[in-house]
């Protein structure tokens, strides 16, 4: 027996205005019977997974709460730190060229938290969606194929970015 994968809950505190937000991003509709106002809203993936967005009074508090204390750098410190832990983190692979991706998302919303991109062409970027929630942005598979004639092992740079987000969340890393 095995379980597989049907969502993943993100409590926000507008459903339908994040649901959006993500269904820009990976390229797929909201479900046709969400609607604005609604308390919860679904994107459907290809592969069968929903993200499902639902409003929470936590959450609502915390965007509240964020958005009083972003003027003062409020989740993070000026150099990308830190200084309360994000409760989800997703890791986007474009199907096309990563920095075209990182140009796409900012024009859709996104906020650069980090953006760690070595000259060498490895590397990824760290964003937040309209409420706070981190995401990044890796290199695409066809990226990865290119750069394995100079690397040692393509899972350097998955590893290094486990260790590096571990740090921006204050645990051992980087």
């Amino acid at each position: 027996m095995r379980s597989n994968l049907f969502n993943v809950a993100v409590d926000c505190a507008n459903a339908y205005e994040l649901a959006r937000f993500w269904s820009k991003v990976v390229g797929h509709p909201l479900n046709d019977d969400d609607f604005p106002g609604e308390s919860t809203a679904v994107v459907r993936l290809p592969t069968g997974v929903r993200l499902y967005f639902a409003e929470t009074p936590e959450a609502k508090e915390r965007v509240k709460a964020g958005r009083a204390a972003d003027s003062a750098d409020g989740a993070h410190t000026a150099d990308g730190a830190h200084t309360a832990k994000n409760p989800l983190h997703l890791c986007l692979q474009p199907d096309g060229p990563r920095d075209a991706e990182v140009e796409r998302l900012k024009s859709v919303g996104a906020t650069v938290l980090a953006d760690r991109r070595t000259p060498d062409g490895k590397g990824w970027v760290v964003f937040q969606d309209p409420e706070g929630n981190e995401f990044c942005v890796l290199r695409s598979e066809a990226e990865w194929v290119a750069g394995e004639v100079h690397e040692k092992d393509p899972r350097d740079e998955a590893d290094t970015h486990d260790r590096a987000e571990k740090s921006l969340q204050g645990g051992p890393g980087m």
